[in-house]
């Protein structure tokens, strides 16, 4: 396993790929502090006013803020919407 996460690597590096879709991980647009977009997911784990929690390949991504609601979930992206105040990974 180790062997292939390191050859992915040394091919984004050859190839000037992107590691997002070589490796994939998750790539995080966020527009101020009131949207963001999460791509390479695998879904919401919670959801509250406050929290939304979104499995991604290599643990979670932790959004917490006021107001936060899912403007859109497709099978490769979240958009959230509302007052966000911190966006934490956890691997």
């Amino acid at each position: 396993m180790e062997r292939q996460s390191r050859m992915r690597r040394l091919m984004t590096e050859v190839f000037e790929l992107p590691k997002d879709l070589v490796l994939d991980l998750p790539r995080i647009t966020l527009v101020g502090n009131v949207q963001l977009t999460l791509e390479n997911h695998r879904g919401v784990v919670l959801y509250t006013d406050t929290h939304v929690r979104v499995a991604v390949s290599r643990g979670e991504v932790v959004i917490s803020g006021q107001k936060l609601t899912l403007r859109s979930i497709l099978p490769d992206e979240i958009i959230i919407d509302g007052t966000i105040t911190s966006v934490s990974y956890i691997s």
